[in-house]
């Protein structure tokens, strides 16, 4: 009787992927993979590693060790564009638009629809303008004009437009860096919403970011950071908020500086005492010294 591997095969996936960088070790031993219809959280505070392990996935970096499959097949990407061509698209923080051109000029940046034949060739605005509206509204953005400067929108909704342009140009994996680190809570519940989107369409989402609490609602599964190290990747059933959020601060180093703080304010308590101490038998020393002057003073002859 012959059995089949149901396992989905990784839209993307990383096997013992580390990076040096000359003797600094930037990333060791991390493994990961995202499947299709997946939000995968990638998590750690500064210093942690998330911004090197994007590099590497969107192109940027080669690693210095482990492998890198596309879909089962093992990939050697030398630049951003060979992982775009492969449908992974990278929507970094400063989202690569111009603030002064329009939404639909943004839209297309880089890859201008045209009209017209040799030195009459100019770019398609009527074609332009519906497509950025329409995909737009998927998304519930309604613009009154598309040709408005980008740099009228909001916080989430510039992410959003840069969101659904990787997502019509045949991304497979959206890499969102940081997306909902300067918005408000009302603008980011607008990127979430989008990203729940992109998963019901069958794409694999990594978001990266150090806010458990934007990452908790959204995630599928979960790879915690440290230093350049993995302390895992759990699913959505193994783990809890609050876990991550321990496990990002370092429950252990937590624990240090607590018992750091208490020691601090007992300390502190002796200090203050003893200083209250030193203070009275100061004022009681300059007392008894004034007191000496003034009997000095009074049997001085006239």
């Amino acid at each position: 009787m012959s059995t089949t591997n149901t396992q989905p095969v990784p839209l993307i996936e990383v096997q013992n992927i580390s990076k040096y960088f000359g003797s600094v070790i930037a990333l060791k031993d991390i493994s990961m993979k995202v499947n299709a219809g997946e939000v995968m959280c990638l998590l750690g505070d500064n210093g942690a590693g998330k911004s090197t392990l994007i590099k590497i996935l969107s192109g940027v970096h080669q690693p210095s060790e482990g492998s890198y499959r596309v879909e089962g097949k093992e990939v050697h990407f030398t630049s951003p564009r060979d992982a775009l061509n492969a449908g992974i698209a990278t929507v970094f923080q400063d989202l690569a638009m111009i603030p002064l051109m329009g939404i639909s000029r943004n839209f297309f940046l880089g890859s201008e629809p045209t009209k017209g034949w040799g030195p009459f060739r100019r770019f398609d605005t009527k074609y332009a303008d519906s497509v950025t509206r329409e995909e737009l509204s998927k998304i519930g953005i309604q613009v009154r004009d598309t040709a408005q400067p980008v740099g009228t929108l909001s916080g989430g909704e510039r992410q959003s437009v840069a969101i659904a342009r990787a997502v019509y140009f045949g991304a497979k994996v959206l890499i969102l860096d940081e997306p909902t680190a300067a918005l408000g809570v009302k603008e980011a519940g607008i990127v979430l919403r989008y990203i729940a989107q992109a998963r019901a369409r069958g794409l694999g989402v990594i978001f990266i970011t150090h806010n458990p609490h934007h990452a908790y609602p959204i995630g599928d599964h979960f790879t915690l950071l440290n230093r350049g190290r993995s302390l895992g990747t759990f699913a959505k059933s193994e783990i809890s908020r609050e876990e991550i959020t321990s496990m990002m601060a370092g429950g252990e180093e937590l624990e240090t500086l607590s018992f750091e703080l208490a020691e601090f304010a007992r300390t502190d308590a002796v200090a203050g005492a003893a200083l209250a101490e030193a203070a009275r038998e100061f004022e009681q020393e300059a007392e008894q010294l004034e007191g000496s002057h003034d009997g000095q003073r009074q049997t001085q002859p006239e």
